[in-house]
């Protein structure tokens, strides 16, 4: 019967993910720190884990008729096979976690403790995942009013790279979208480099570019 409601409730979409940051949350409340980054899964795992209060919900409804149903025929079935645990425990554990998943919620609904930065690069389907995140985001009362976007080409005018050239129009056109439909949220350029972003210096250096403009070669 255990191993059956275990089953169950890590069935449901966006567990993994939520009580993943449930688990860093016990972490920080250990410690102080100003800020902390945390760095979600891509855009379906992230609209998973917003949802999964909502869908915790209505699995327990679920999960408690069908022990309604055959709660007793299943707890002298568990009893007849050795196994241990009553559906009381069960449930109180699964209570237990949708109290962790609405603590961290709630956490997210506040503006004053937290943000959503989207990071996207200048093409189509990455735009079209930003905007589904966005509307997402909205939706959940979710704080969101930044967006980098990362891996610009910006090659020189006199560059004899075609393909450099080509990709630069290319990505400038869904620049041009992303500044049309985000004109109320800081947007951040990041460009393409040659080397990747390694080492605390490194870092140091590339950060920069997160809070002082990019300024793109003439």
């Amino acid at each position: 019967m255990n191993s059956l409601m275990q089953d169950l409730a890590f069935a449901i979409p966006g567990v993994d993910e939520a009580m993943g940051f449930a688990e860093v949350m016990k972490l920080v409340k250990s410690m102080e720190y100003s800020v902390i980054i945390f760095d979600t899964a891509p855009t379906g795992h992230t609209l998973r884990f917003l949802s999964f209060p909502t869908v915790l919900e209505k699995a327990l409804s679920k999960v408690s008729q069908l022990s309604g149903r055959f709660g007793p025929m299943m707890q002298q079935m568990s009893g007849m096979m050795g196994v241990g645990g009553s559906n009381e425990d069960i449930f109180a554990k699964l209570e237990g976690m949708r109290a962790v998943i609405n603590e961290v919620n709630q956490q997210f609904q506040d503006p004053d403790k937290t943000t959503f930065v989207c990071v996207c690069i200048s093409e189509f389907l990455s735009l079209y995942e930003t905007e589904r995140l966005v509307q997402e985001l909205t939706n959940g009362n979710i704080d969101t009013h930044n967006i980098v976007v990362n891996q610009l080409l910006f090659p020189p005018k006199d560059s004899n790279c075609d393909q450099c050239q080509v990709r630069h129009k290319m990505q400038q056109k869904y620049l041009e979208q992303i500044f049309d439909l985000y004109e109320d949220f800081h947007v951040t350029l990041l460009p393409l480099l040659t080397n990747e972003v390694r080492g605390v210096e490194k870092l140091k250096t590339f950060s920069r570019m997160l809070v002082e403009p990019f300024q793109p070669p003439k």
